[in-house]
């Protein structure tokens, strides 16, 4: 009887000394883990290595940007997505808290425009909700 739910490893496969997945014999690096299994080359190290900005330069550089009058990174990158809760919000109030009813709106947006995005098939749903419900 098996004292392991683990069955053991294939002919052409070893396990990584450090996380302990299995692996094929042919990779340099694990994937779960992302150890090397030999040496790196030579080559690999000469590399230049990313080094983060410091909290000076960073704050400078949030000043500059106000400064220029031009969005955060975290504006840029997430505007979309606050958008789209802000929408989101509004419907689930208009629908009295429902989330199923918000959602069945939003599927019924896609079905009319199957490539909008979620942020029109929202606006949409809202515009409708609110010309059947005035």
């Amino acid at each position: 009887m098996p004292t392991s739910l683990i069955p053991p490893p294939a002919d052409d496969e070893t396990e990584c000394g450090n996380c302990g997945s299995y692996i094929y014999h042919g990779l340099l690096k694990c994937p779960n883990c992302g150890v090397y299994l030999d040496e790196p080359n030579e080559t690999e190290d000469k590399s230049p290595k990313f080094r983060p900005k410091s909290k000076f330069s960073l704050a400078v550089e949030s000043v500059l940007r106000k400064i220029r009058g031009e969005p955060d990174y975290a504006e840029e990158l997430f505007t979309g997505a606050l958008r789209e809760k802000a929408l989101f919000d509004d419907l689930l109030r208009k629908v009295g808290g429902d989330r199923s009813v918000v959602e069945r709106l939003i599927e019924h947006e896609r079905k009319q425009r199957p490539n909008a995005t979620r942020l029109t098939c929202l606006q949409n749903a809202i515009s409708r909700w609110e010309n059947e419900n005035r």
